[in-house]
């Protein structure tokens, strides 16, 4: 793997990092209860996922 000759300034390393832009996860609201929801995630209010319950929240909590 090559290793840089000189280097970088801050200046020149940040400005390579300006164009990432961090995305939102995508949100869903939950059959069950109407909570927001990231996609493919157990709801944190009701503990059901696809319309099935997946945790029983009285024992994660």
């Amino acid at each position: 793997m090559p290793h840089p000759k000189r280097k970088h300034s801050k200046q020149r390393r940040d400005k390579r990092r300006t164009h990432y832009k961090a995305a939102l996860p995508t949100l869903a609201t939950c059959s069950n209860c109407g909570a927001t929801v990231v996609y493919h995630h157990v709801c944190p209010e009701c503990g059901f996922y696809r319309g099935k319950k997946a945790i029983d929240k009285e024992v994660a909590v």
